[in-house]
């Protein structure tokens, strides 16, 4: 299996460890405190990101290289900007569109985990 494979089979791993964390924190968030759809997916992924983040450093793309804060720093901006979208993503599938908020959750977490994070993690967070 060539390296490139593993690395993105591995951060895919990580992605979806940390996406369990936030599914389960987003679900008791929205059903049990009655949290609205989008600030529980704010909530839910600040914490699933601390999981991912861990996970990531040291063992998808293996990156201790460099210095906590400066990986740290970059990885909070992707967070910020991973959440804005699956917030606004979430808010018109639930809020707008009245689909379900798991089956919404998980629709958007696919597309910004596949075509937001994982390209901004590889590229530039965890970049040798």
């Amino acid at each position: 299996m060539s390296f490139k494979l593993k690395e993105f089979l591995r951060a895919q791993l990580s992605a979806f460890i940390g996406g369990l964390s936030d599914l389960g924190i987003y679900s008791f968030c929205y059903k049990i405190l009655v949290i609205s759809a989008p600030f529980s997916n704010a909530i839910s992924g600040s914490l699933g990101a601390i999981v991912n983040f861990t996970i990531n450093r040291y063992w998808s793309f293996n990156n201790t290289e460099q210095s906590v804060q400066s990986q740290l720093w970059k990885f909070i901006l992707v967070v910020i900007g991973s959440i804005t979208l699956k917030s606004i993503g979430i808010h018109f599938f639930v809020d707008i569109w009245n689909w379900h908020f798991i089956l919404s959750k998980l629709i958007v977490e696919l597309v910004v985990s596949l075509g937001f994070n994982f390209t901004l993690q590889k590229l530039w967070v965890f970049k040798r």
